[in-house]
């Protein structure tokens, strides 16, 4: 049995900008603890989390990071989650396994671009949020300045529930124990004061009791709308820290294991049941005695105990031996094993309740996203979709060694399984296999994995650009298929009208046939030709999309006419159609995000303007840079980040992500059309 119930339970993900310190704080968490004697050193490559190789190289979290400590009679899973922005789905992809959301900020860099990506994020999820101020004690850095910059980007309920003291040495508490210690800004009794306001205004009698009768609430009286607040987003504390010197970590234990909400005390899992139309939501209880319920949300192909499935228990009770299905699978799979990790530990446990993070090993059906359950009665359950960013940044690759493409493919599966936003595919048309993920540092890590764990060496070049093609007006096709070739014959003919779709609307089929012109089994066959133009492009051999089809008319033979019959003369109608239908190439548009030095800023928007990009804004930062906002045709990007550090002396950054997709220029069309008709020619 396990010592702890659902009740002591807190999972809380570390979130926060590269370099703010999320690391180094878990260390200092666990060796309060009494987990480990003393705390690690990132520099030295001494933590629990960062233990792979590659994260003591670069000296930053590359992937996620999962701990857990006992304090107070509470039982906290931290999970420590990488700060680029390149590694970014893998720090959302944990959200649904936990409750809080605590968001790290560097005192001395201030909010960073990652620190409000994962706000928002947090916010969208409905997780409760905490904002961890660190590193207060470094030089020159001006806390009442950044309180009140986080106040007037993420609003007035970011309230301070401690402040420090003592130049930063120290940290003064102003909820559970107030004092007249002396603060450096602000004082105990008026952010003591700020944080019952924002609090009771959840509550009306307790409202009432603090107006009317001027009694002094105590904190036992505020847990349950201190919890209403963290879960409306009413209420977001602010505490401050020095992970490296350890001030401030006493009381955050306290603040994590007394405020932070439990399972069941957070918002609820947004677990839905069916699909399409028939979605609903459905209503998930921290209950041992339930039927379970787990969410798988972290994959790990562990050397020596195959593929590791690390899952969030949100509903009853998973022990060795248990029978689990895998989403909608009909034959369970035996739980031989179930592993709580400590970095790159895994400890065998006897029992896992509702709130626990734990994984099971050698399970080769297990997938990202999947939903471990107990019953065919939540075989259709799952969790709402996290929005993660798209991987656009590609390498086109193939091996060194010849007889090595089965050995690469199947490592790339295996990375493809691991991470939400690393995508592979295969282009057909120029019979490129291509590697996606969100930037440069992303691709060289993954392609380190490739050559150090699963020994594939592989040559790289830059991909073709993922162009696709579309309509821009309504148009009809017609065709009749007819063949006779001895005694069997193939007959179909078929009308249907094409019309352009939104941005984004992809492709739908309609039936509107009447009178049984066709009949029904042969309207899936012409629905099959009509698909088939799809992957293979109608002008450019590029993908088509945003496109509607409706089918309404036809003709049929009742001995003549097959299946190829009908999908031949959809293909072919489909064909003409577009043709009339003045179709166009669109290409990617990208949003950019470039970090640089502020006398940079002419020569950045110089070169972004040639590029056919635009500056849609720029922000100037405290550390004397500036960031640019643009957005820019994705064609025009090859090389850019050796051009960036031409530009910036090796100082600039950048980030993208995919914007939207649009109409390229006549005379790239124009040279695209005629450089797909040349190959085809040859």
């Amino acid at each position: 049995m396990s010592d702890y119930n659902a009740e002591d339970v807190r999972n809380i993900a570390l979130v926060g900008h590269a370099g703010s310190g999320k690391t180094t704080l878990v260390e200092a968490l666990l060796a309060a603890t009494g987990v480990i004697p003393a705390p690690g050193s990132v520099a030295r490559g001494t933590t629990v989390c960062d233990y792979d190789p590659l994260e003591k190289e670069h000296r930053h979290s590359l992937d996620i990071g999962i701990t857990s400590f006992n304090a107070h009679g509470k039982h906290v899973n931290l999970l420590d989650t990488p700060g680029f922005p390149d590694f970014l789905g893998r720090s959302v992809s944990v959200l649904p396994a936990v409750e809080t959301a605590a968001v790290v900020i560097n005192a001395q860099a201030g909010i960073e671009r990652i620190t409000q990506r994962m706000m928002t994020v947090a916010k969208d999820r409905q997780l409760c949020r905490l904002i961890i101020v660190n590193k207060i004690d470094a030089e020159g850095v001006d806390l009442e300045g950044l309180t009140a910059e986080i106040r007037d980007t993420f609003g007035p309920e970011c309230l301070p529930i401690n402040l420090p003291a003592n130049g930063g040495q120290e940290v003064v508490d102003c909820f559970f124990q107030l004092s007249d210690s002396p603060t450096d800004f602000s004082n105990v009794a008026e952010a003591h004061g700020r944080i019952i306001d924002q609090v009771v205004e959840v509550d009306e009698a307790l409202m009432e009791i603090y107006l009317e009768q001027g009694q002094e609430l105590q904190p036992d009286q505020l847990h349950d709308p201190f919890e209403k607040a963290l879960r409306e987003g009413h209420l977001i504390p602010i505490c401050y820290i020095s992970a490296e010197t350890g001030a401030g970590i006493p009381e955050l234990l306290e603040i994590l294991v007394r405020l932070m909400p439990n399972p069941s005390e957070g918002n609820p899992p947004a677990f839905m049941k069916g699909e399409g139309a028939s979605l609903t939501p459905v209503v998930i209880k921290p209950d041992p005695n339930l039927h379970v319920l787990a969410h798988v949300f972290k994959i790990i192909n562990d050397p020596f105990r195959g593929k590791l499935g690390i899952f969030r228990i949100h509903q009853g009770r998973i022990t060795p031996n248990s029978q689990l299905l895998i989403g909608d699978a009909r034959k369970p799979i035996k739980v031989t094993h179930l592993y709580r990790l400590q970095g790159n530990e895994q400890v065998e446990v006897q029992e896992g309740v509702p709130g626990d993070i734990l994984a099971i090993a050698r399970v080769d059906d297990v997938h990202f996203d999947a939903v471990l359950h107990d019953s065919h009665d939540e075989d259709h359950h799952h969790l709402r979709s996290m929005e993660c960013p798209v991987p656009l940044y590609g390498l086109a690759i193939t091996p060194k060694k010849r007889g090595d493409e089965q050995k690469l493919t199947d490592a790339l599966h295996k990375l493809e399984a691991e991470d939400p936003c690393f995508h592979v595919e295969h282009n057909a048309s120029t019979n490129e296999t291509v590697m996606r993920g969100l930037g440069e540092l992303h691709m060289k890590v993954l392609l380190r994995r490739l050559s150090d764990q699963f020994h594939v060496e592989v040559d790289t070049r830059p991909p073709s650009i993922p162009y696709r093609e579309t309509i821009s007006a309504k148009a009809e096709g017609h065709h009749r298929h007819k063949k006779q070739t001895g005694g069997a014959g193939q007959f179909g003919e078929v009308f249907l009208r094409i019309e352009p779709l939104e941005r984004g609307g992809g492709f739908e089929f309609v039936d509107a046939v009447v009178g049984g012109a066709i009949p029904n089994q042969f309207i899936p066959s012409v629905e099959k030709g009509v698909r088939q133009l799809l992957d293979e492009g109608a002008i450019a051999g590029f993908p088509l999309q945003d496109i509607r089809v409706t089918l309404y008319d036809g003709k049929f033979h009742p001995v003549d006419s097959k299946d190829i019959a009908f999908a031949t003369a959809g293909r072919k109608a489909f064909i003409e159609a577009i043709d009339k239908a003045r179709p166009v190439i669109l290409e990617p548009i990208v949003k950019i995000r470039i970090t640089a030095q502020n006398s940079a800023m002419g020569d950045l928007a110089g070169d972004l303007s040639g590029r056919r990009g635009r500056v849609l804004g720029s922000d100037a930062t405290s550390m004397g840079q500036i960031v640019i906002n643009g957005e820019v045709p994705l064609a025009e990007l090859e090389g850019y980040e050796s051009r960036l550090k031409s530009i910036t002396g090796g100082e600039g950054t950048y980030s993208m992500e995919l914007s939207h997709y649009e109409a390229v220029p006549p005379n790239i069309q124009k040279e695209l059309q005629d450089a797909y008709q040349r190959n085809e020619a040859d």
